[in-house]
């Protein structure tokens, strides 16, 4: 918003855009609260695994909705998202409390959903190109906000922040991860190949998955390691794929 006011960026587009707002910032606030109920059921590692699979939701929508070209490593890909996500969550569906197969399946969504947000936000920033991205990040933070309100609401959570422990998180939050990161993403991913791109993107799910072994003693087998490298392995190969066809 600080940086939307002083660029003078505070316009109105219309009715059409604001529909398609709230459109692209509710998909973001169901993604958001998928996404933490994932993590909550199957931890942070396999949590961020899945929803990464957006990637390959993205390909498929340009290939039947956009008519874009399809290559032949996107369809190599497919078998080698299915087999690692098999070894990942394991042999034995049935013998998994429910709960898991409950995050797995929340998981799979989040993907749909992050999809339909990046999507609908694509659509958005077409639609009022002369605003620069800070504005238009600026509108879909404070409307997916509304939408989460509405959650808290409903769910009869507290807005109160424990203390200034908790502040400084959110705020380190807020700033570094949604405000910066998605200025350096967004004017960095333009710059660099698609294979380059792909290949540093994949570091946020694989050190998540890194980080729930090391630090919240996540019990992993040779399996899951290996179901770890092939899913990774599809994603950057659907990356690759979705940065050809523009």
């Amino acid at each position: 918003m600080v940086l939307a006011i002083v660029n003078k960026e505070l316009k109105w587009y219309g009715f059409r855009h604001i529909t398609l707002l709230f459109f692209c910032a509710l998909m973001f606030a169901l993604d958001l609260f998928f996404y933490h109920s994932t993590i909550e059921y199957i931890g942070p590692g396999l949590g961020t695994i899945i929803p990464n699979f957006q990637v390959i939701i993205l390909t498929l929508v340009g290939i039947f909705f956009f008519k874009e070209k399809l290559h032949i490593s996107f369809i190599f890909s497919i078998p080698f998202a299915f087999a690692g996500l098999f070894m990942l969550v394991g042999i034995k569906w049935d013998a998994l409390p429910d709960s898991y197969q409950l995050g797995v399946m929340m998981g799979l969504l989040t993907a749909f959903l992050y999809a339909s947000f990046l999507l609908s936000l694509r659509k958005l920033q077409a639609g009022m190109e002369k605003s620069s991205f800070f504005y238009v990040l600026m509108l879909v933070s404070l409307a997916t906000a509304f939408f989460l309100a509405i959650e808290m609401v409903r769910s009869g959570n507290s807005f109160e922040i424990p203390g200034i422990k908790s502040f400084l998180a959110l705020g380190s939050l807020g700033l570094f991860s949604q405000v910066i990161g998605w200025i350096l993403i967004g004017n960095a991913l333009p710059q660099v190949r698609a294979s380059y791109s792909g290949l540093i993107l994949l570091i946020q799910p694989a050190l998540a998955f890194v980080w729930d072994v090391l630090f919240f003693q996540r019990p992993t087998t040779l399996i899951n390691w290996a179901g770890v490298l092939l899913a990774l392995l599809a994603i950057y190969i659907a990356t690759i794929g979705k940065g050809k066809t523009g």
